[in-house]
């Protein structure tokens, strides 16, 4: 007899003999009938296109949809955004969320997610007050400062700070600045946006007081300084310093203006941390305002903050853009615990800065305990193509600071000549809970530094389960 595709797809199941089935109610239950409905019409509009052979019984038709549609649920009721195990060795890893909180912030955001709160109202006046206040006064007292403000997150600082203060005028820049950070965000564009004119000015290697001086005209608003995030120019270099910009703008009637990016607020244990300023530095070297990122080596949620003369930042405080641009009670929860554990000398406690300073005693230790556990994993499931071993590594800070610094690591290295190391962390990233392993040298190398308390037995769960399945 023939094969006849028509005759076989109209035993399809129908749409009302699938709902009630078990598997689909389940997944009703969870998600909503109509949702339910509209997921299974896309698996058979999905079969009735595609190639069906005579080998396909009604029954396993049935099948067919069951599990299409099942795997379909499956993914669409799971969050796509959650918990991964960060063993890349790059602390902030912006592809995987940056910052990672502390437990205070963590629990300040537990605190006030889901009640009302003071947000923008004062109990002792009974009337509206401002969401900035919580934060302002923590912020310059870290950063001396007097005045400071926030918004979502460092580009819309920058754009906010340009916009209040250049619009329609001149801002200067070096040629040696106009940098582009990831996903597209660059100088030049956010000074066209912000409706200010930008005039470059030196060379990319080398520009000089006179550069500025001699661009200044009677349109020019801003002199503007920007953090050379995730690349260094070495070797024949020459760049004006803080305090020589400070009085340039000073003499002229200029607003002085840094992106730092990094927002750093405390010396760091690490060698090389005298090639990156802090936010009191440039306070202090005299620049008007200072934009800086809260989920980079500060440690914080994701926020921008500009931090500066009180007459500058007033005039960003009035600007219409503020309003579209302000955070929410969560991420200012959050914030202002942070920076209450800078005020209390506890920020060696913030993740990202104990991470940082983690010590490589520390760090070998923990590299010895997770491959001991391996280890066992892999004699439990009678792997005997698998070696594991502690090896060194080259860690990196991340998000922009220190681009050319590394530093020395420990982690657990895995040779697996069943799966290979591409393979195995492909494996490990696709568990119930991703791993996000680093390869090298052939191997898949789980980096320690990045590591959070409870990461090692989610390592070690899931490379029992890798094995399981491979052996």
């Amino acid at each position: 007899m023939p094969f006849d595709t028509n005759t076989l797809l109209r035993s399809l199941p129908a749409m009302d003999e699938l709902l009630n089935t078990p598997w689909a109610a389940g997944f009703s239950a969870a998600m909503g009938r109509d949702f339910v409905k509209k997921t299974i019409a896309e698996v058979l509009a999905g079969i009735r296109g595609g190639a069906i052979d005579g080998a396909h019984t009604k029954a396993q038709l049935g099948e067919l949809v069951e599990n299409r549609a099942s795997a379909l649920l499956r993914r669409k009721s799971s969050s796509t955004l959650r918990h991964v195990v960060n063993a890349t060795g790059v602390v902030i890893h912006t592809n995987l969320g940056r910052a990672p909180l502390s437990g205070e912030a963590q629990k300040a955001v537990n605190d006030i997610a889901g009640t009302y709160s003071t947000l923008e109202y004062s109990p002792e006046k009974g009337v509206r007050g401002g969401r900035n206040s919580h934060i302002e006064w923590l912020i310059c007292h870290i950063t001396g400062a007097q005045a400071a403000l926030v918004v979502n997150n460092n580009a819309a600082a920058v754009l906010l700070a340009l916009s209040a203060t250049a619009r329609g005028r001149e801002v200067i820049v070096s040629n040696g600045e106009l940098v582009e950070i990831g996903d597209s965000f660059r100088i030049p564009d956010i000074l066209s946006f912000s409706g200010a004119t930008m005039v470059a000015v030196g060379c990319t290697n080398s520009t000089r007081i006179a550069d500025y001086r001699d661009a200044i005209t009677e349109n020019t608003a801003v002199l503007l300084k920007v953090h050379p995030s995730n690349y260094r120019i070495d070797g024949f270099t020459a760049s004006t310093g803080r305090d020589e910009l400070a009085e340039l703008a000073s003499s002229r009637g200029l607003a002085f203006i840094e992106d730092l990016g990094s927002g750093l607020l405390c010396p760091l244990g690490v060698t090389f941390a005298h090639l990156e300023h802090s936010v009191r530095d440039c306070i202090e070297a005299g620049v008007g305002a200072v934009t800086f990122s809260g989920d980079k080596l500060l440690g914080g949620p994701q926020i921008g903050v500009i931090a500066g003369e009180k007459q500058l930042v007033d005039r960003m405080r009035s600007h219409q853009l503020l309003r579209a641009l302000r955070i929410d009670k969560m991420t200012l929860a959050a914030f202002e615990a942070t920076l209450r554990m800078y005020v209390a000398g506890r920020h060696g406690e913030i993740p990202v800065v104990k991470m940082i300073e983690t010590d490589r005693n520390a760090m070998l230790k923990k590299a010895q305990r997770l491959s001991r556990m391996l280890r066992q994993k892999a004699l439990d499931a009678g792997a005997g193509d698998v070696a594991i071993d502690v090896v060194e590594t080259d860690d990196a800070i991340g998000g922009g600071a220190f681009p050319t610094q590394q530093l020395a690591g420990v982690g657990v290295g895995i040779r697996c000549a069943s799966l290979g190391a591409v393979g195995l962390a492909l494996a490990f990233r696709t568990g119930h809970v991703p791993v996000i392993p680093g390869i090298r040298d052939g191997r898949v190398v789980l980096h320690v530094r990045t590591l959070l308390d409870g990461n090692e037995r989610i390592i070690a769960d899931s490379f029992a389960g890798i094995l399981g399945k491979a052996v």
